[in-house]
């Protein structure tokens, strides 16, 4: 049977995913990507075959930038680049760009990601854990901080995806630059670019689909590259080629703009703040008034709005809360391979309505399966 003459299939119920990436998209979004798929613009021509040395692109790019810059309110001195590799990649291209003539960086140890900069960068120069709360079992973002008067930045992962923890408040660092992984969190909230020398992101969270990675990076950091970092990983060049030194990824990029078009026609980033903070206490609270039905191990204080982490006190229950939750049309919620659980991921796109067909569903449950806890 040919790809045309497939027979379309109607979704037989409503579907919420609680992915943790990549996560849910913006139904608004994919709608209108169908309806250009074939012909963007009325072109004739899908963005998938736009070529990006011509105006066409260039224009989707530049506007994607002038979004996502209006979101943030972000000042002139600051590049926004539209790389690949994901935030993994970043792990090895911040000390690549930003370390210079210096041997020694710092580094806030607060879980699973932030663990794997810190073994990456640590490839590449000194680093110093200038505050962790491995002693804890991340169970919380450190308050103390200890950085290094020799430390060419201090680098932090503002949410942590596997562990549910969430920085809430950030410490000033002075005249250090502030590098920060938002992967999970960007735009979920406002944030105040100036106390950053540098924000990175993988979109697959709240921004689009995988590969794409957002990079702000103040002016002022650039140009200070190993002569060892890739022409293409290299933020200075890209920023002079406009994010074009190689070959984006148009489509992504064409996405993320529809995204935070998105964003700023649902009130912005102080309305997804609003919004995050309403549906996760949603499911805290079922959490903590389930009297240990479910348990969440990180404190109240340091929790993440963004990725929900609990566990059963029953632990053989886990596979048939899943496997329940998945029939109910509540699916992707099997917490990280390392830290295993429940993750219910609430990403920007996440509708009201998901979040209470989940508590529904797990308020459900305890009945069900309370007393053989």
């Amino acid at each position: 049977m040919g790809w045309l003459c497939l027979p379309e299939v109607a979704a037989t119920s409503k579907v919420f995913n609680f992915s943790a990436g990549p996560g849910v998209m913006p139904a608004a979004v994919l709608a209108q990507a169908q309806r250009e798929f074939l012909s963007w613009n009325g072109s004739g021509l899908s963005m998938l075959e736009m070529p990006f040395t011509g105006e066409e692109f260039k224009g989707v790019l530049r506007q994607a930038r002038e979004a996502l810059r209006a979101l943030l309110d972000m000042p002139d001195n600051y590049h926004i680049l539209f790389m690949q590799g994901g935030a993994s990649a970043q792990f090895s291209l911040v000390p690549l760009n930003l370390l210079g003539n210096a041997r020694l960086a710092d580094y806030i140890e607060t879980g699973y990601w932030s663990c794997k900069a810190i073994r990456e960068a640590s490839r590449y120069c000194g680093v110093n854990i200038a505050a962790s709360s491995a002693g804890t079992y991340f169970d919380r973002m450190p308050q103390s901080w200890h950085l290094d008067a020799h430390a060419a930045y201090c680098h932090l992962t503002s949410n942590e995806t596997a562990n549910g923890s969430q920085f809430h408040g950030i410490p000033n660092t002075g005249h250090l630059p502030l590098i920060a992984d938002m992967t999970s969190d960007f735009l979920s909230k406002p944030v105040n670019v100036q106390r950053y020398g540098l924000i990175y992101a993988g979109a697959q969270k709240n921004i689009g689909p995988a590969g794409l990675t957002v990079v702000i990076v103040r002016n002022d950091l650039l140009g200070r590259a190993r002569p060892s970092a890739p022409a293409v990983f290299n933020y200075q060049a890209q920023a002079e080629a406009d994010s074009m030194l190689n070959t984006p990824i148009t489509f992504a990029v064409y996405l993320a703009g529809l995204v935070f078009r998105w964003i700023a026609d649902m009130g912005g980033v102080a309305e997804m703040e609003r919004r995050s903070v309403q549906r996760s206490a949603q499911i805290y609270h079922v959490i903590d008034t389930s009297d240990g039905f479910y348990r969440c191990p990180v404190q109240s204080a340091h929790r993440s709005r963004m990725n929900i982490c609990f566990t059963l006190a029953n632990e053989g229950f886990t596979t048939r809360f899943l496997s329940g939750a998945a029939a109910q049309g509540l699916v992707n919620l099997k917490g990280h391979a390392v830290t295993g659980g429940i993750r219910a991921s609430l990403y920007n796109a996440m509708p009201d309505e998901g979040v209470a067909a989940l508590t529904d569903f797990m308020r459900r449950f305890t009945v069900e399966h309370g007393c053989h806890v």
